[in-house]
């Protein structure tokens, strides 16, 4: 299984959770720093689009591991919400095409 890093402890703000995501992620230079570009780069894991340093197989899932997660669902709920919805809406479009689910978001 791929597996990307994030320290929760470490996000205080969407500023902070969008750089963690574009170094953990590979998410592209031109990358907006918004939820709405996070779900893009997130959605096409298994095709050769660039949006992100990760090529996913046909069953393969990408971990999201947020270490500290305690920290940051304290400090910044609101965007902990928020990415636990979108990877719930970015599995969804999976599954709308045919494909099993891409991502799980671990916290620890």
């Amino acid at each position: 299984m791929a597996t990307a890093e994030l320290n929760g402890a470490a996000i205080t703000d969407f500023d902070a959770f969008h750089a963690a995501c574009k170094a953990a992620l590979g998410f592209p230079d031109g990358y907006a720093n918004t939820m709405d570009a996070w779900v893009d780069c997130l959605s096409y894991l298994r095709d050769e689009d660039g949006m992100s340093k990760f090529r996913l197989k046909p069953n393969e899932v990408l971990e999201i591991v947020i270490t500290g997660a305690e920290a940051m669902k304290a400090a910044v709920p609101d965007i902990l919400e928020e990415m636990t919805y979108c990877v719930a809406g970015i599995n969804e479009r999976y599954e709308d095409y045919g494909e099993k689910p891409a991502l799980k978001l671990t916290l620890r």
